[in-house]
């Protein structure tokens, strides 16, 4: 059974359309025929679980919201972005993701989560910043993967430095016209 729907509203966004989603039935904190943020295609959002994109967040490309995770605000993520367990992506200085990283040039997504800790995505890895710090000691050492990952932690920690989910922080004011460009490498940080 689907919990949501794509509504006829649309928003472009870096050239791609976007579709506001519709609560079909009421899970989590969503109210039946509540609106929600946008979607670029079903596949960016879980139709199982109280995943939820709200507000005028948007979430497009590969990205995937599940679990119990909640994208809002003026939030965006796109790209090969995967968002799930307890995130709480509430703008876009709760959420980075890199590219091309790993010997299976994956993708590693660092977000946020309602308890205020960093957590990681990174292929079929989903934890802590610090038992992904392990892994990585563990599984890669000091080869060149080891110390790309031990830089990206490094960066991780740096970019998410007295960043909390605060409920009060996420706004919904996001301009309503479209940027005026993007870059690839905008997707890849």
């Amino acid at each position: 059974m689907k919990k949501y729907e794509l509504t006829s509203e649309t928003k472009l966004w870096f050239g791609r359309t976007l579709f506001r989603i519709k609560a079909l039935v009421s899970f989590g904190g969503v109210d039946a025929g509540e609106l929600g943020g946008f979607v670029e295609k079903e596949e960016n959002l879980e139709q199982s679980g109280d995943a939820w994109v709200s507000g005028n967040a948007r979430v497009s490309g590969n990205a995937r919201v599940s679990g119990d995770a909640l994208v809002s605000g003026d939030a965006w993520v796109s790209g090969d972005a995967r968002v799930s367990g307890d995130a709480r992506v509430l703008s876009c200085k709760h959420i980075a993701w890199f590219s091309n990283v790993g010997s299976e040039d994956g993708t590693l997504t660092a977000y946020t989560t309602k308890q205020n800790s960093i957590e990681i995505t990174r292929g079929c890895f989903q934890d802590s910043l610090e038992k992904f710090e392990a892994a990585v000691a563990k599984h890669h050492g000091e080869s060149d993967f080891g110390e790309q990952y031990v830089s990206l932690v490094q960066y991780i920690k740096l970019r998410f430095l007295g960043v909390t989910v605060e409920v009060e922080a996420a706004t919904d004011a996001v301009p309503e016209e479209e940027p005026a460009a993007k870059t690839e490498a905008d997707d890849a940080t």
